[in-house]
């Protein structure tokens, strides 16, 4: 029996977050309900760490040790990240502004 649940998400667009297994963070800059990738992306994930579906998913600029990228990350792989520490991403000046407190303010959205 398949159960329609919704589900509030528990981080925000904005927010500074870590992965709870890997050495990454980075600031969230969108959200999807439940999973919305390809299940090729998903099948990639070794089966013992494999999230499930039917939970928030996340888009994060991201950032290692080494680089900054996009990340995917399902909500039960998401921690607050408590450093204070500003994300290196370069594209984080695009979508947002100040960093304080954990998390970025939006950019507000210009329209003609």
């Amino acid at each position: 029996m398949e159960r329609n649940v919704r589900r509030q998400a528990k981080f925000q667009i904005g927010q500074v977050v870590k992965h709870r297994v890997y050495p990454f963070r980075g600031v969230i800059f969108d959200v999807d309900p439940s999973f919305n990738n390809t299940e090729e992306w998903w099948q990639s994930i070794p089966e013992h760490v494999r999230p499930r579906k039917e939970q928030p998913f996340y888009h994060l600029l991201a950032e290692n040790a080494e680089t900054t990228y996009i990340a995917y990350v399902s909500e039960q792989n998401l921690l607050v990240d408590e450093t204070g520490k500003p994300v290196r991403h370069p594209a984080i000046t695009e979508l947002f502004g100040r960093h304080e407190n954990g998390f970025y303010r939006p950019k507000a959205i210009k329209t003609n």
